[in-house]
């Protein structure tokens, strides 16, 4: 069932403090081929203001996320780096136990234009490094991934990035860049999602040791309704007496289920706190196989051959 066969997936889950409201224990982490090791649960910051953000941050750290993924191209990296300042999560031990994610504006692809990029965003981000630096789109109509991985590489053995990512790139991005660099990403973070799934990607970075990671993994809830209440009746059979299970939490539970790391976004406490709560529950065959069922033909987002986030 695990799409990305190739990870080890620490699968003791966190615990829910129903009195404080906040999830006490660590979210399983996937080790990565370069031996790092993501939680597979984060949260994403994908269209929230600048200004509203590190509420959002600091309220997601309080009840357990220990992984933020942000960009560039969000403009709200200060934000975020205020909301990881402010709860204590910038430095020492409280950062070493966060996973940080930032992106490459697409703009500031190429090697000089990469370092002083990130040079910027360490700054805004308020912290010694970032855990994952990610080419943000592949721009094949405008080719600079392999002097950006060029950079890339500088910065990690500088030890101001663990892991190096790429998001959007398909297949034959990913061999265009093998071929440059001799070096395939740790993680690949594409829209996926119940009903725009990608397979031929998932299988391809299953077969070459790169990781999965989802964004908009609820396809902005637009997923809800597929299958004419199926998600509902799933969700139904699995909440009882003192715990009822949603349609989101069914779906992101089918992503933890194939392995997938998964961003999803919110700004209310209680919704975050649901988002992370998916392991006292487990799909049927059956089920999981259901939701596998609901793939389609059209993304909700945009198209890696012809897009470019500026």
């Amino acid at each position: 069932m695990d799409i990305f066969t190739m990870s080890t997936i620490e699968r003791e889950g966190p615990t829910v403090d129903e009195d404080r409201g906040t999830i006490q224990d660590k979210t399983p982490r996937i080790t990565l081929a370069d031996g790092n090791a993501i939680p597979q649960v984060g949260l994403g910051v994908l269209r929230i203001d600048d200004d509203d953000t590190a509420p959002v941050v600091e309220s997601a750290l309080e009840v357990g996320y220990r992984h933020i993924d942000t960009a560039a191209g969000y403009g709200n990296e200060q934000g975020v780096g205020k909301g990881l300042e402010r709860s204590g999560f910038n430095t020492g031990e409280r950062r070493a136990s966060l996973w940080l994610t930032t992106k490459l504006k697409d703009s500031e692809q190429g090697y000089d234009t990469a370092l002083k990029a990130f040079d910027r965003q360490i700054g805004l981000l308020r912290t010694d490094y970032v855990d994952m630096y990610m080419i943000h789109w592949p721009t094949p109509f405008n080719w600079r991934s392999a002097d950006t991985w060029r950079a890339f590489v500088r910065l990690r053995d500088e030890r101001r990035v663990r892991t190096l990512g790429v998001c959007n790139f398909l297949p034959e991005d990913l061999d265009r860049l093998y071929r440059q660099t001799g070096e395939y990403p740790a993680v690949d973070q594409i829209e996926l999602h119940p009903t725009w799934q990608q397979h031929e990607v998932t299988q391809y970075c299953t077969e070459h040791g790169i990781a999965v990671q989802a964004y908009s993994p609820l396809a902005r809830g637009a997923d809800f309704h597929a299958g004419g209440g199926l998600l509902a009746e799933i969700a139904r059979n699995h909440s009882r007496e003192g715990r009822t299970v949603s349609e989101a939490q069914v779906i992101l539970r089918w992503h933890i289920e194939n392995g997938t790391i998964i961003i999803p976004k919110s700004v209310h406490r209680e919704r975050q706190i649901e988002n992370l709560n998916l392991f006292d529950f487990e799909l049927s065959a059956s089920e999981h196989d259901a939701i596998t069922e609901l793939d389609g033909p059209t993304r909700a987002g945009h198209d890696p051959r012809t897009f470019s986030y500026s």
